[in-house]
């Protein structure tokens, strides 16, 4: 029976839910979903590169082998063996992890709304890259932070600029590798200065390292977790070189702050599933991902490669851009009086899309930047959006 009321439902929602915004990117993806539009926008792994047979076979293993198990509630850490292997890919001679560090989350995208949870309280000041992934902005605003941003520039973060922001900080927020907008790689020796300013600060850095391995030339930098494990927070996922769809991340934290991780994943969703870190580990355990990510690197470098010539080719003087040296992004900034978000208008109108910069900003947003992602299209349709790109953008000089 249907109960009548006499007036609508008048819903209160808590004043966290008003920092609770879209993602631009995601909105823009809707758009893209025509076939006939060429998109730069997106940032998702080429299809082309999933273990399809590979997840197939590992499923049937685990399930034959180990069903109950796999389909059982799991410990809220997460499978023992996978965390194991995680931990002993991040050692180093000079920096050892051991597994109860490491905490399995469904993606990295909820190890950042863990950390907010658990190191960020509202005015907090917590410090962040000039741009910074969009994803890290979103989950961390819920929880009401002051967000100061830290001087950048081809080289990635400059740490000096720490010294007149840190003073308070809860955390500096960094993607050393082939940075998600601007394709940048934070250099060798700033790795350096970067973990010993922020040791000296008392300042926890989070290494948000989702593309580390995808360097076109195949010889990742180092990474910082392994010089300071006692207070560098890494996280990583398996979105990138494996699939998305298993949504699958982890988070390797210092002893003190990983069981307070935990603790807030407790509350959130008791554990990550079981059945999905068990066919990961199936699947990678013997060595797996040395064979598939330099395909990967590969199929990227080239397409990324393509989109450098074509850009090189038709667009005009007067416009910059990266050459990023792994993962799927880049940068370009356009002349000062060009707004990328109505250029995204006329894109769109010409049947090409791409992600306009001023949304990656946490302040003072520069609006003559934009951000293009290669991965997922093929050469052809490369040349042919980047060619329509440069006219529009010519036609605005």
């Amino acid at each position: 029976m249907k109960i009548e009321h006499p007036h609508p439902m008048q819903w209160r929602f808590a004043e966290r839910a008003d920092q609770l915004q879209s993602s631009f990117i995601r909105e823009i993806l809707k758009i893209t979903q025509q076939p006939e539009i060429i998109s730069f926008a997106g940032g998702l792994p080429s299809p082309a590169t999933f273990p399809v047979e590979e997840m197939k076979i590992a499923f049937d293993k685990v399930l034959t082998e180990s069903g109950k198990v796999a389909l059982q509630y799991g410990p809220t850490d997460g499978y023992l063996p996978l965390r194991q292997w995680i931990a002993d890919s991040l050692s180093t001679d000079g920096g050892k992890i051991v597994p109860e560090q490491v905490l399995m989350t469904s993606g990295s995208q909820q190890a950042l709304d863990l950390l907010g949870k658990v190191l960020i309280d509202e005015g907090s000041r917590v410090l962040v890259e000039t741009p910074s992934y969009l994803g890290a902005l979103q989950a961390f605003s819920v929880y009401r932070p002051k967000f100061v941003s830290v001087d950048t520039d081809d080289h990635g973060l400059v740490p000096d600029s720490l010294d007149a922001v840190a003073e308070g900080a809860r955390l500096l927020y960094a993607l050393p590798n082939f940075q998600n907008p601007t394709g940048r790689t934070l250099s060798a020796e700033r790795r350096v200065q970067l973990v010993e300013k922020c040791a000296r600060l008392g300042l926890p850095l989070i290494e948000d390292d989702p593309y580390g391995s995808l360097s076109y030339q195949g010889a990742p930098l180092p990474k910082m977790v392994a010089m300071n494990p006692d207070g560098v927070i890494y996280m990583g996922s398996f979105s990138k070189v494996l699939t998305p769809g298993i949504r699958l991340g982890y988070v390797v934290a210092p002893l003190p702050l990983v069981r307070r991780l935990e603790l807030a994943k407790q509350a959130a969703d008791l554990h990550t599933s079981q059945l999905t870190q068990m066919v990961v580990h199936q699947v990678i355990k013997d060595g797996f991902l040395d064979r598939h990510i330099p395909e990967i690197r590969a199929l990227y470098g080239d397409q990324c490669q393509c989109m450098l010539a074509a850009m090189d080719q038709h667009f005009p003087a007067g416009v910059e851009w990266t050459r990023p040296e792994g993962g799927m992004f880049i940068w370009v900034t356009l002349p000062k009086h060009i707004d990328a978000m109505k250029l995204l208008d006329e894109a769109i109108a010409h049947k090409v899309a791409f992600v306009p910069g001023s949304p990656f900003y946490a302040n003072a947003p520069e609006t003559n930047t934009l951000r293009l992602s290669f991965v997922t299209v093929s050469p052809e349709r490369i040349r042919t959006g980047i060619a329509i790109l440069g006219k529009l953008i010519t036609a605005k000089l």
